[in-house]
């Protein structure tokens, strides 16, 4: 595979917008397959525009695209269903080293493949394109099989590609005499819900409620130093390093609650909220443990300082690799140019999974936002004069309720190896993964190789004449 890539920088550099068309895209042109040789150059290029910057996904959905373009094409010109074109190359055996630079730890792209046709009734596809075609409406079918690299990492390969920050996250875990908590994190959440999924990951590894968590986040005169909320990290690299906090908090409170009972630390287990000699019943709660350790009363000072409030760090050793199908059917009416998403599926493949509710969120709000890359959103500027002509909501098309079906959204499960939650992030799986879906679908309903994004009605109604002529 070979790829020539010409990326527009604006009039200026902004913070990522260099390694946006080259790190965080040129590799991850490997996409789930063996692809035995990648070659990717870019040249990057100032212009008359705004600059540019990450936008979810951020070099991922491009990669997808040029990926997932192409094999569709491949299948059609092969004579091939893109399905079973996919099944011949995916990675089946896994830590896989791509032809650009990366090492997938894990995954398993036809359990998500298979998931995505069975929700998507590929099988009756076939019937419902020959009742369109009896009203006069073209369907298409259009699949894609994405991979992104999340919880940006490790900090030397940033700092040996010239980044000037690290890729750490900070988590500090501060433990009351009443035994609730306070967690400090340098991620921050702008509508993803950490304080809810934060929550969760606390109150379980400590058998608290979790109303006794409090998340506090944004606030730089009192949390950590931290790297903050990009690339699907907050719970694969800003959650680890609060759950590296947490094994602190138990390895202490498992050395007060053997000075309690009068026993070795090596002969304590915690679990459920209790420290437990093992092999018997003799136990004291986690809220006794903790107030023990702001009232010392009978403590072993000559061993532990009082209190119960640690801090940690976590640089990840390597990426995280979300990934999945989507599958979109589209029916397009060929006399004015508009398509209609009929069905939208996605099967995706996250890790483990804290807050499934917040999962779902995340992947409807992305496929929103990569529908409407694929069909509404473009920004145009006069060639002549530089002028944005696009620079209000009436000109500016963002997608509408209107403009979305109901998506059927599932998830299949292969732990990350490499982080102790087993996550992979999922907040940019929707954006980069939908894009050559729809686009796909539309090239298979009017029988074209290719159309430009955005897919307006005009230009689709343009290319269903030239397909007929």
């Amino acid at each position: 595979m070979r790829v020539d890539t010409k990326a527009s920088m604006g009039a200026y550099l902004s913070t990522f917008a260099s390694c946006i068309p080259t790190i965080l895209y040129a590799t991850l042109l490997a996409g789930q397959y063996t692809t035995p040789a990648i070659h990717a150059e870019v040249t990057a290029v100032f212009t008359n525009t705004a600059p540019v910057d990450a936008y979810r996904g951020a070099g991922r959905p491009e990669a997808t695209y040029v990926v997932e373009r192409l094999v569709a094409t491949a299948a059609r010109e092969l004579g091939l269903s893109q399905d079973e074109l996919s099944r011949r190359n995916f990675i089946r055996t896994f830590p896989y080293a791509t032809p650009v630079a990366l090492t997938y730890d894990i995954g398993d792209y036809d359990a998500c493949l298979e998931g995505a046709m069975k929700m998507a009734d590929v099988a009756g596809f076939a019937a419902r394109k020959a009742e369109a075609a009896k009203r006069g409406r073209l369907r298409g079918l259009g699949y894609s099989s994405y991979i992104e690299a999340c919880g940006l990492a490790p900090s030397n390969i940033a700092g040996a590609l010239g980044a000037r920050a690290g890729l750490y996250e900070a988590g500090e875990v501060r433990v009351h005499p009443t035994g609730k908590v306070t967690v400090f994190t340098g991620s921050h959440s702008h509508g993803q819900g950490h304080e809810t999924t934060f929550s969760q990951v606390v109150a379980d590894r400590l058998g608290i409620g979790v109303d006794d968590v409090d998340v506090v986040h944004g606030d730089t005169g009192r949390i950590p130093f931290g790297m903050g909320t990009y690339g699907s990290r907050s719970l694969a690299v800003g959650g680890t390093a609060i759950v590296k906090a947490l094994d602190k908090i138990v390895a202490k409170g498992r050395k007060i609650a053997a000075h309690l009972m009068e026993v070795s630390d090596t002969d304590v287990e915690f679990k459920d909220g209790r420290f437990t000699v093992k092999g018997t019943d003799k136990h004291v709660p986690f809220a006794q443990v903790a107030l023990t350790a702001y009232v010392p009363h009978n403590y072993p000072l000559d061993k532990l300082e009082p209190g119960l409030d640690e801090t940690a760090f976590y640089d990840p050793t390597n990426f995280t690799y979300p990934a999945g199908t989507h599958i979109c059917e589209v029916e397009v009416d060929p006399d004015t140019g508009v398509t209609r998403i009929v069905s939208f599926t996605a099967c995706d493949d996250f890790g483990n999974i804290v807050n499934p509710m917040i999962v779902e969120g995340q992947v409807h709000g992305g496929l929103a936002q990569g529908i409407g890359q694929a069909l509404l959103e473009g920004c145009v500027y006069d060639r002549e004069s530089g002028q944005l002509l696009t620079g209000t909501y009436m000109d500016y098309a963002m997608p509408r309720a209107d403009d979305l079906p109901n998506f059927k959204v599932d998830t299949r499960v292969t732990a990350c190896t490499h982080n102790p939650l087993g996550v992979k992030g999922c907040g940019e799986a929707g954006a980069i993964g939908s894009p050559a879906a729809v686009i796909n679908a539309l090239c298979d309903a009017l029988s074209v190789k290719d159309i430009e994004m955005p897919a307006t009605p005009e230009r689709v109604w343009r290319a269903a004449r030239a397909a007929r002529a």
